[in-house]
């Protein structure tokens, strides 16, 4: 969990006013960086929004749902739009399918992320006596 702390305090904020917004890549990170990264920005906006272009439109789904089926997280929005990408190698713009996912906390949010924690403590303090 620290490293991701870590990469929530170096990144840097494109868009200033969607400090919550975790643009999600099928290629840069592993899935569960990003279930952690969207758990830690719950906790300090209450809320989170994905964003994915093209193939990683599947992977902010997945995520949504594993947040989703473990009781953390429950849908507000979806936007899907087409944005146009300019592809070097062709020289001309490209039509890309854009998801945006607004997930909230649920109202036991808290209290199973308090869970969470104490588990990991006892499991590193038995780990440490063995």
């Amino acid at each position: 969990m620290e490293e991701i702390t870590d990469g929530v305090n170096n990144m840097n904020v494109a868009d200033s006013q969607k400090r919550n917004r975790i643009q999600v890549s099928n290629t840069k990170k592993p899935l569960f960086f990003y279930v952690n990264l969207a758990k830690r920005y719950m906790q300090q906006y209450n809320e989170v929004e994905l964003s994915a272009l093209g193939m990683a439109i599947a992977t902010v789904v997945t995520i949504a749902e594993i947040l989703k089926n473990n009781g953390l997280a429950l849908e507000k929005k979806i936007m899907t739009s087409t944005v146009d990408i300019k592809d070097d190698s062709r020289g001309r713009p490209v039509q890309k399918a854009k998801i945006e996912i607004l997930l909230g906390k649920t109202a036991n949010f808290d209290e199973l992320m308090a869970a969470a924690q104490e588990e990991k403590e006892a499991r590193e303090a038995a780990e440490e006596q063995s």
